[in-house]
């Protein structure tokens, strides 16, 4: 393999580093088009070229999220994908292989977490990816990458509901549907780091687990209506939607006239903005941006130990089909990660 040599130093070292070239071809689980988790299959692919301000990393692990899942089903950003076989995923941590310019932020050797371009570029269930600067972060020293793998849309999207729209402060009162899952487990520790009082719904099984991450209540969804038994409520977080049981419905009668509805999976709740203004309460939706500084933010609460990451499953990167099979069950606690290359 040949290498080569570089003029940057290594944000940990003060001698050159020696990166290899990336090979012409990686190894990655793609789909041929849109189907059940069967549709999903390795192969060899070009491996993808950065351009203009673009990181070129090798993924060491990657995050899986229900989008992916809904994607790959046909749904989702199906309908953005240009041409096949596709590599799904946005979430990844690895390592900087390319960087724009000698002098760049993010210089080769560094590790990186953070979000890619899926659909506009090849996803992270792939051994290489390429990645805008203004999308990734340092990887967290105290989070190996599979951890860092499963933090940044999740907690991204955690951090534009609860800080930049819900705008999280001491005393407000925040319902959280679906606290125990990917995005609902960041939301929990976020609104209670800012000091809000939450009430997580969940499953009986991870009702003390959801106070450890800072609920004050937590409502069994499969025992306890929860509109008969929450106060009114400044926010409501709303991971679910009409999808199941009307949540989203139901939750509009728990929220103070002039409060705040946030809706976040795409097409849960038709109607649910002519629904809020009837009963008198703001609603918005939700769509995650992939912002670098905000998730340095997060890299720094996480390394601080005032946020955690909670990993339920690895995989190893063939194991893409039953991973996803996982997710679709609707029962995970945290997040599913890929292990895409050696660390």
């Amino acid at each position: 393999m040949r290498f080569r040599p570089l003029r940057q130093s290594s944000p940990y070292r003060g001698e050159p580093i020696e990166m290899p070239d990336p090979p012409e071809l990686m190894r990655a689980m793609v789909m041929d088009g849109p189907g059940d988790v069967d549709a999903l299959r390795e192969a060899s692919v070009p491996v993808p070229s950065p351009v203009m301000s673009e990181l070129l990393v090798r993924v060491v692990a990657a995050g899986i999220n229900p989008i992916d899942a809904k994607t790959r089903a046909g749904k989702g950003v199906a309908s953005a994908i240009a041409s096949y076989p596709a590599v799904l995923g946005y979430d990844f941590s690895g390592v900087v292989v390319k960087s724009p310019y000698e002098s760049h932020a993010f210089p080769p050797g560094t590790e990186v977490f953070g979000m890619l371009s899926f659909p506009r570029s090849p996803g992270s269930y792939g051994e290489y990816a390429v990645v805008p600067t203004l999308s990734v972060a340092r990887k967290p020293a105290s989070l190996s990458h599979v951890e860092a793998a499963g933090v940044p849309l999740a907690a991204l999207t955690a951090w534009g509901l609860v800080v930049e729209t819900a705008h999280a402060h001491e005393g407000q009162r925040m319902l959280i549907h679906a606290g125990s899952g990917g995005v609902g487990h960041f939301a929990v520790q976020l609104a209670a780091y800012f000091g809000a009082h939450v009430t997580a719904t969940g499953s009986a099984a991870n009702a003390s687990w959801l106070r450890e991450l800072g609920a004050s209540t937590v409502i069994d969804h499969t025992s306890t209506r929860f509109e008969e038994v929450v106060p009114e409520v400044d926010v409501v977080i709303d991971l679910v939607g009409n999808v199941h049981a009307n949540t989203g419905t139901r939750s509009l009668s728990v929220v103070r006239p002039g409060g705040l509805y946030v809706l976040v999976p795409t097409g849960s709740f038709p109607g649910y903005a002519e629904a809020a203004a009837a009963a008198h309460v703001r609603a918005t939706s939700y769509k995650v941006t992939a912002d670098g500084t905000a998730l340095a933010t997060v890299g720094r609460l996480l390394d601080s130990g005032a946020v955690q990451i909670y990993i339920d499953r690895v995989f190893d990167l063939a194991e893409a089909p039953a991973a996803h099979a996982l997710l679709e069950e609707g029962h995970t606690r945290g997040k599913i990660v890929l292990r895409v290359s050696d660390d």
